[in-house]
């Protein structure tokens, strides 16, 4: 196991105090997550302090805590690390790793997609030598120092995402990360509730290049129409530019793509020469990430061909389109889960999906839609005009949940929509009823929507079906 921290480089890194002889091999922030050996880090939230969790961190094996008072109910010996303020402190780890590290950093944010282009370059990346990368969506205030925090010192590479729903909060994430290369997947009308416009959009984006290091480079899409705006910006910190899409000046160009409902053969054109690769993810987006990960991975000096390789083993993560057949009534059902989240590109690139996957014998397509949120005064047109890829991907039933997303029920042709619910638990009795072996569902929107409660449902529902059919 890779020692991340002793207890005197900790307690330099925070300009804290250490107490105990320790070593921390990963770094923790939620005490049910403890694994031994790992340092926790007992972070104040508006709802919550952790420091309540210290005792039960140091009973599951943590190496030590690191605290800004002394709980009350520890030991007077347990093994602590005492800084003026917990979430300081593990920013101040995060910059310590960063600052000790020789890995090449590569720094993800976008409208959508960042998530999974993270977890695309982590798999690219790791095939060319040793990476770390943070976990799940780990780009807030708080994720990005954790993530950095648990950069060992052999790592070569690290793949680091960066978000934000405000203006401002990428130029102090990016100035911590210090990455060699930024990438931008796209920028699109997410968050629009909280901008002016798409474009100040962009500029939230762009406070990426901040962090960049000397000879950086910025790899942007270079078939969004911000593009110029975006490379404007990276070209006013000195970095250099790569262009990735299907557009003729793309540096990393799209030649030809074979669609299929279990990923796409891409034949892309590189500096100097054409690659052929294939990736394990549907979608013409998932397309265009990809594009994105070789043209990272040539900026950090990775082999692009293994890079690229590698993405054949790319699989969707859980509520980002992972595809599941389920037993249902004596057939069976296709469910796409794509509940983690939602915003307009999203919709019409998980439109774009369903519309591809081919229903079994007299199945039917259906889509079940949740709210897109943070939108502001777009919202109502914004998702009215779903109802233009909803037709485009042939789409035979919607089911509506939410309140926002009532104003597409008016815009669908007549007999499309399957009802509006104002919850997932609502809607289920009639989805449950309609749905029929041969059927795709794919099931999308914001989390605060839950819908991610009527993928659970659905499995139970086959579950409970695959039972009754073994009794008869």
């Amino acid at each position: 196991m890779t020692v991340l921290w002793s207890a005197p480089e900790a307690a330099a890194a925070t300009c804290g105090t250490a107490s105990g002889d320790w070593v921390a091999t990963g770094v923790a922030i939620d005490s049910r997550a403890v694994t031994p050996g790992d340092l926790f880090v007992a972070l104040r939230g508006p709802n919550h302090d952790a420091h309540r969790f210290v005792a039960g961190a140091l009973r599951a094996r943590a190496a030590a805590a690191m605290v800004d008072r002394a709980p009350d109910d520890i030991p007077d010996n347990a093994r602590l690390l005492r800084v003026a303020d917990t979430l300081s402190g593990l920013t101040a780890l995060g910059a310590a790793a960063r600052a000790r590290s020789d890995a090449r950093i590569v720094a993800v944010t976008g409208s959508v997609g960042k998530t999974g282009t993270k977890e695309a370059l982590r798999l690219a990346l790791g095939a060319c030598g040793r990476v770390c990368s943070s976990a799940g969506s780990l780009n807030n205030h708080w994720g990005v120092p954790l993530s950095l925090a648990r950069l060992p010192r052999d790592a070569e590479y690290g793949v680091f995402e960066l978000g934000m729903n405000h203006a401002g909060e990428i130029a102090a994430l990016t100035r911590l990360a210090r990455p060699h290369v930024a990438v931008i997947t796209n920028v699109e009308p997410a968050h629009l509730g909280f901008f002016s416009s798409v474009e100040a959009i962009a500029d939230a984006k762009a406070e990426i290049f901040f962090g960049l290091e000397p000879d950086g480079a910025a790899v942007l899409n270079r078939d969004n129409p911000h593009f110029a705006r975006l490379a404007a910006a990276a070209a006013r910190v000195g970095a250099t530019i790569i262009g990735f899409g299907s557009h003729p000046q793309a540096a990393v160009r799209l030649l030809d793509c074979a669609l299929s409902p279990d990923g796409s053969e891409i034949v892309a054109a590189l500096p100097g020469r054409d690659l052929r690769f294939r990736i394990g993810i549907a979608g013409r987006h998932w397309v265009l990430n990809a594009l994105a990960v070789v043209a990272a991975a040539i900026a950090v000096g990775a082999d692009p061909e293994r890079a690229a390789a590698a993405l054949a083993d790319l699989r969707p993560l859980a509520g980002r389109g992972r595809r599941e057949e389920l037993p249902w009534h004596g057939g069976q059902l296709t469910l796409i889960d794509e509940s983690y989240n939602a915003s307009p590109a999203a919709m019409g690139a998980a439109l774009a999906v369903l519309g591809s996957a081919a229903p079994g014998g007299d199945g039917r397509r259906v889509a079940v839609l949740g709210d897109m949120l943070e939108l502001g005064e777009s919202s109502e047109a914004l998702h009215r005009d779903l109802a233009e890829p909803i037709a485009k991907a042939e789409v035979d039933c919607v089911f509506l949940v939410g309140s926002a997303v009532a104003a597409l029920r008016e815009a669908l042709p007549q007999g499309r929509c399957g009802g509006l619910w104002q919850s997932a638990d609502e809607a289920m009795p009639a989805l449950v009823e309609f749905l029929a072996p041969g059927d795709v569902v794919m099931v999308k929107g914001s989390n605060a929507g839950r819908l991610g409660r009527i993928i659970e449902r659905l499995r139970a529902e086959s579950q409970k079906a695959a039972l009754l059919s073994g009794l008869t």
